[in-house]
């Protein structure tokens, strides 16, 4: 594998010595891209992307020819596990995801396997490993999954849904059924995880877009516990260096200690909370990746420098800081304004570092 040339994010996930503050974009591979929607219009739909080794890394490496970026993600979707789990995953215009055949008995949690990452997922693999060698150490590779929490959401009711009736009646109802699925569901995002390293990904990120719908009580029992087994399980050197795993829990800035306590490299923050009181919480435990709400990339390029130079701000001197927006960036972005919001934190961030 070529030897990193940029390797300043893995760094900062470690606490260790920066140049300037590291930046990515979760969905930085989008459809705020002219290039990502012709790329999506050849695939013929958006799982066939997914599933086309070829397309996923070109369009992982698209906004890497656009933009000074400090890391590739790679182009997948959280759904993947589930679909290989045999649900029937399928995207209907205009309502997003869905299952044919969603998990709502103990029967249907009886008939769920843990699939093996390199054969019921192996375009995934192909994928990471074809990323890997396209990039050739320009910059890291972030791997990553659904937490198991926000996977069974979908897998319970079938889709997206705004009152989350269907999974948060059986966790209330039948806690110890929804605990099988999630210690199945666990099992499955452990596979996929360190399947992604053995391919080359070289830190890894856990999407818990849902855990912020639960109770205090009810994130740590049935969504933290559950991330916490998968941190646990995770091959954490690979290839001569650490691998970090960052935890995302969208909404989930009032259990920052306890996420930090599972043994994670870093958190990932969303807007709801200031980085500057987040990392006075977490001390030194953790590395902080954040915050800025995608819907200033919609406002001018001297308002976006001026936030951009306000979150800098509150994170203060030192390394353990990787910028990012507080969760992925909006299709309707121009980006004219992407690229301002990239060059700011480089620019802005130096001082801090000296």
């Amino acid at each position: 594998m070529s030897e990193l040339k940029n390797d300043r994010f893995l760094r900062a996930l470690l606490k260790e010595p920066v140049d300037v503050t590291p930046v990515w974009m979760m969905r930085q591979a989008g459809r705020y891209l002219p290039e990502y929607r012709a790329a999506r219009a050849r695939a013929g739909s958006f799982m066939d992307l997914c599933r086309n080794p070829e397309l996923a890394c070109e369009v992982t490496l698209q906004p890497l020819e656009r933009f000074p970026l400090d890391a590739a993600i790679l182009f997948s979707d959280i759904l993947t596990v589930p679909d290989a789990m045999g649900l029937g995953l399928y995207f209907a215009e205009g309502e997003g995801p869905r299952f044919e055949r969603p998990v709502r008995s103990e029967a249907d949690i009886d008939r769920l396997g843990v699939p093996d990452p390199e054969q019921e997922l192996g375009y995934v693999m192909d994928a990471v490993r074809l990323i890997r060698r396209e990039l050739a150490g320009r910059v890291p590779l972030i791997g990553f999954s659904g937490s198991p929490w926000t996977l069974a959401t979908y897998m319970v009711e079938g889709g997206s849904s705004k009152e989350y009736a269907r999974v948060k009646g059986m966790m209330y109802d039948r806690p110890e059924l929804m605990h099988r699925l999630l210690e199945t569901v666990a099992e499955a995002v452990t596979a996929y995880l360190n399947a992604q390293i053995r391919a080359g990904a070289q830190a890894v990120q856990i999407f818990d877009t849902w855990g912020g719908i639960l109770t205090p009580r009810d994130y740590r029992e049935f969504s933290l516990r559950h991330m916490a087994r998968i941190v646990e399980g995770l091959i954490r050197e690979h290839e001569g260096r650490r691998v970090p795993v960052i935890l995302f829990t969208k909404g989930g800035g009032a259990w920052l200690e306890d996420m930090a306590a599972t043994g994670a490299d870093a958190l990932g923050l969303d807007w709801t909370i200031d980085i500057g009181e987040a990392r006075t919480r977490v001390g030194d435990q953790v590395a902080l990746q954040g915050n800025m709400d995608p819907c200033v990339l919609y406002a001018s390029p001297e308002r976006i420098r001026r936030e951009v130079a306000d979150i800098l701000a509150a994170y203060g001197h030192g390394s353990g800081h990787v910028f990012n927006l507080g969760h992925g960036i909006h299709p309707g972005v121009d980006p004219e304004h992407a690229a301002a919001f990239i060059e700011a934190v480089h620019e802005l961030s130096a001082p801090y570092h000296a």
